[in-house]
């Protein structure tokens, strides 16, 4: 005969110190926990209310500059360096820990509009309105010191004047060759003084230059005549080309997809293309309400960062329609250059006001080391949310932001515009002869021509 006894050992429940946690025993069973779900929804809405609770976003601001910051390049080689070139033609190295300047680099006459370091982080290729083209050695012992000087001031290497304005510089990856984007496209070495090659397809000033990360020949631009190009460098000659209907102003490869780019535009909204396919955009991010200036990845290839002429930063997921983030301030300006940093977990912002200013990525996330209870906590949370996000109630609480009512009415405004021309389609489709009117989606519609 066999007898159920409760038994129980005392090495089991009983701590062996008073700072220990006590052990608690969980029955998994479902039919015994038949509050389950419902418990889950509310851990759920907590999560996502302590989210906003918890989002501090704005990290700091690094004052220096004298002039509008029209340029950013981040150093490959080492995190917490990234340089800002301004429209009085100054460029500053900064450490991000400390939130100081570690170097000046004068020389520009004129305005910078771009610069690009070196896949090793040696060298700085600065280039700007005065015509010329500057080389810069990289002070790289500084990046690594706390206490350092603003007043050191580096000189250029090299030196290369050339005919015409420049618009944008790009560095080519593991190679010592970049592209220049003006009157054309040009491609340097380090160790010549004029071009190896030039392009010109049209006859409009090149506003933006992109290295393709993974196949190193590939260069994209977008150009003033609204048009996107590809140019391969081992055929000596352009590719591939379409126009769109408004400009765009920057251009950006996915670090993990590079057949993927997204484009930022005149119109308000970033479109993603896939460059095997350019007669329609894979997916059009909408949001802001005036032209993007400015879009870089985050290296993870999982997100990307937009500043806006209306004041604004957001951060979108790269498959996505709308915003995850937005960041503004009241003292943030029109917003020209922004970029993520190495490791994908802050976003630096140069604005119209003089001043670079670094966000966190997650607005809510905790800095600092993170105790293993700690971790599990933050990894439960996110867990909850993303199983129960699709629910009206945590979808409303994730998705709510409030924004400068600027933005918040001229948002509006779009939206209602969107709106009445959708009405007016449907209305003027149901009373004309079936299939005389097709609709063509938005991803088609910009596009108006591909070469």
């Amino acid at each position: 005969m066999k007898v159920k006894v409760i038994s129980r050992s005392a090495d089991e429940f009983t701590k062996e110190r008073s700072q220990d946690l006590q052990r608690v025993f969980r029955n998994f069973d479902p039919s015994i926990r038949t509050q389950e779900k419902a418990v889950e929804y509310v851990r759920a809405q907590n999560a996502a209310k302590l989210d906003k609770i918890f989002a501090r976003p704005f990290v700091g601001a690094m004052e220096g500059h004298i002039d509008s910051i029209s340029c950013m390049a981040k150093n490959p080689n080492h995190l917490t360096g990234i340089f800002s070139g301004s429209m009085d033609g100054e460029i500053r190295l900064w450490n991000l820990a400390s939130r100081r300047t570690v170097c000046r680099f004068p020389g520009h006459k004129g305005a910078v509009q771009g610069l690009t370091v070196s896949t090793d982080g040696h060298v700085l290729v600065s280039c700007g309105t005065d015509s010329t083209i500057r080389l810069w050695g990289v002070p790289v012992s500084n990046l690594l010191e706390e206490d350092v000087s603003s007043d050191k001031s580096a000189e250029p290497r090299e030196t290369y004047v050339w005919k015409n304005a420049f618009r944008s510089v790009d560095h080519q990856w593991n190679s010592d060759r970049f592209a220049t984007g003006g009157a054309g496209v040009d491609i340097w070495n380090h160790n010549r003084s004029a071009p190896e090659q030039s392009y010109q397809w049209g006859t409009d000033t090149v506003v933006s230059v992109r290295f393709n990360p993974g196949e190193p020949d590939i260069l994209a631009t977008s150009a003033s005549d609204r048009s996107i190009a590809l140019y391969d460098l081992r055929m000596g000659k352009p590719t591939s080309k379409f126009i769109m209907r408004t400009r765009t102003n920057s251009i950006c490869w996915n670090p993990m997809e590079p057949i993927n780019f997204t484009a930022a535009n005149e119109d308000s909204n970033c479109y993603s293309f896939d460059c095997r396919k350019f007669g329609e955009a894979t997916c059009v991010h909408m949001d802001h309400v005036s032209a993007v200036m400015d879009i870089d990845y985050s290296p993870t290839g999982r997100e990307f960062v937009t500043g806006s002429y209306d004041r604004t930063v957001m951060i979108f997921p790269y498959n996505a329609g709308h915003k995850r983030e937005i960041y503004h301030t009241k003292r943030m300006q029109r917003v020209f250059c922004v970029k993520y940093s190495c490791d994908g977990s802050y976003v630096i912002s140069g604005s119209d006001d003089t001043n670079l200013r670094l966000w966190k990525s997650k607005a809510s996330e905790q800095l600092g080391v993170l105790l293993p209870r700690e971790q599990k906590k933050h990894e439960y949370h996110e867990a909850v949310k993303n199983r129960y996000k699709h629910l009206p109630e945590v979808k409303r609480i994730v998705r709510h932001r409030h924004l400068p009512k600027p933005i918040y009415k001229a948002g509006k405004q779009i939206r209602e515009q969107n709106e009445s021309q959708r009405k007016k389609h449907e209305k003027r489709k149901a009373h004309s002869a079936p299939g005389s009117i097709v609709q063509e989606p938005l991803r088609k519609r910009k596009i108006i021509k591909v070469e």
